[in-house]
């Protein structure tokens, strides 16, 4: 596994419902074929700024205070500035997104675009859930994979009065590891296209 494409998930959780969500990526990930994924809460970033620079993806989770991402996870965000974005560490690697909260909306979209734009900012190649609206029609239910509708990234819902372990929707957390999955694949196809862009050039 030397060679395996590598997922870093970045996160933070307050409570523990985005840890949750986040675990569930960090599967969904680690379930591909070549690929090995990461686990790494923002509070721990510093030991691992050399570390995201060699994976070949990184997504990006964090609850939704107030119609955006929490303090910690926009301090990460901010110190990625003078680790990343002056020295353009991170072009092209893939990215994508997810976020919690206790409401239905809580603005929630607002997050993924701040997530997306941030990564654009970076250079990075942003992945989209790739679901279709799971709860839209008489005929679905609570239990469908997106039952919140959205496409820019995985959107959870949980209960601000229940603890993290009880209150994680399973649809929510499946939805979330289909999202790691999606970027692990992405970041296998690109991996290989590159490798076989490189022979091409020492052939030429």
């Amino acid at each position: 596994m030397n060679n395996a494409v590598r997922v870093a998930v970045v996160y933070h959780s307050g409570y523990g419902h985005t840890r949750r969500q986040a675990e569930a990526v960090h599967a969904g990930a680690g379930s591909v074929m070549g690929v090995r994924s990461v686990l790494i809460p923002v509070e721990e970033i510093d030991a691992h700024w050399k570390d995201l620079e060699s994976v070949d993806a990184v997504i990006f989770g964090t609850p939704t205070y107030m119609g955006s991402a929490s303090a910690q996870f926009k301090a990460f965000m901010d110190a990625s500035s003078q680790t990343v974005f002056a020295t353009g560490a991170w072009k092209d690697k893939v990215a994508a997104g997810f976020t919690n909260a206790a409401s239905r909306s809580g603005d929630k979209l607002n997050t993924l675009q701040q997530l997306a734009i941030y990564a654009a900012q970076l250079g990075m190649h942003w992945v989209n859930l790739g679901l279709p609206p799971g709860h839209n029609h008489s005929g679905s239910t609570e239990d469908s994979m997106n039952r919140h509708g959205y496409f820019l990234g995985a959107a959870a819902q949980s209960d601000a009065d229940v603890c993290a372990d009880d209150g994680a929707t399973a649809a929510d957390l499946k939805t979330s590891a289909y999202l790691g999955a999606r970027v692990a694949r992405v970041a296998l196809q690109l991996a290989a296209g590159r490798a076989e862009l490189a022979k091409l050039s020492l052939a030429a």
